[in-house]
């Protein structure tokens, strides 16, 4: 009570309750000041989970924190006399008692302490991929079939996924597009985690995405450097180059995957002789094979996916087929 309070004013305050939420994929203790402030000042501070993994941090900070799950009848009845009161949430968001303030409140019978709902961490953007990873954790560990695979005998869903994902794209279907996005993410969180588990070479989800961002920083001067880049292709020509200094190559060619789709191969090829800058005639031949290869070759020059452009003919050509058959799309 300040000084300024009259004993009768204590008498009829209501009070007030502090619910405080936290995230578990933020290390407990690291609270905002807002959340720290209301948790010095409160008359009392509650928590229902008695392990709860904030409450070492706030008792270390000389915060008294009583083990409890009052009801909402006794929560308003600790508030009385202008007493605030913090009830630390547990991971479910404490929804018994705050179905119960809100009955409470809604008949009537007595008068409400203030309300106040206190975010004390907050998600950082990214922060369900933590979620996602100790999913992966505990499938790996107990599920009969995720625990006996390997990188071998998921590589066909890795092309499965891949492929599902461009028809989304190619679809403009923006749910399917969320899906199989989510479907290509853990792929690799899959991956990575059976990499864990090499006996001499292990390496982690964190080390995958530790590699891509050293990756991402050192082929973009322009972005975290003092280089510039002004158009796409300056940007594509540094990448190319930084890359063959990184591998080591010594052709353009290197590093282009042989086992991909005959189109996409002529027209990486293509386009890495292009961007290079080298002047290789196209090899001459009879056959359906070097008439696709000049084809592929002038899609690429003309900015255009040749992969992508014979899926829009096929699709056109199946919707023709069951129009034929009375089939509808």
């Amino acid at each position: 009570m300040n000084a300024t309070s009259r004993p009768e004013d204590a008498a009829v305050s209501p009070g007030r309750i502090v619910l405080l939420t936290t995230s578990h994929r933020v290390a407990p203790g690291l609270l905002s000041w807002p959340a720290w402030q209301a948790l010095h000042a409160a008359d009392r501070v509650l928590c229902a989970d008695g392990a709860h993994p904030q409450l070492p941090y706030l008792r270390e900070a000389g915060i008294a924190v009583d083990e409890g799950a009052p009801t909402a009848e006794e929560l308003v009845a600790a508030c009385s006399g202008g007493r605030t009161v913090v009830v630390v949430a547990t991971g479910e968001g404490e929804p018994a008692l705050t179905d119960g303030l809100a009955r409470l409140a809604g008949s009537g019978r007595v008068s409400m302490p203030d309300l106040e709902l206190l975010p004390a961490s907050y998600d950082l953007p990214g922060a369900r991929l933590l979620d996602l990873v100790q999913v992966m954790d505990r499938i790996r560990r107990d599920c009969p079939w995720s625990s006996q695979q390997t990188h071998k005998g998921l590589a066909k869903y890795g092309i499965e996924e891949a492929y599902e994902l461009v028809e989304a794209i190619e679809d403009g279907d923006r749910d399917e597009l969320r899906e199989e996005l989510g479907d290509v993410l853990l792929q690799v969180v899959f991956h990575s985690r059976i990499a864990e588990e090499h006996p001499e070479t292990p390496f982690s989800i964190d080390d995958v995405a530790g590699g891509i961002v050293a990756k991402l920083i050192h082929r973009h001067p322009h972005v975290f450097g003092d280089e510039t880049a002004t158009t796409p292709e300056e940007v594509k020509e540094h990448w190319l180059r930084t890359k063959a200094i990184e591998k080591r190559r010594e052709s353009v060619t290197d590093g282009i995957p042989l086992g991909q789709p005959g189109l996409a191969l002529a027209s990486k090829l293509a386009s890495r002789v292009r961007t290079a800058g080298l002047d290789v005639p196209l090899p001459t031949g009879e056959g359906v094979g070097y008439e696709l290869l000049a084809l592929a070759a002038r899609a690429e020059a003309q900015g255009v996916d040749p992969e992508a452009a014979l899926r829009v003919a096929a699709r056109a050509y199946r919707d023709a087929v069951r129009a034929a058959e009375g089939l509808s799309s």
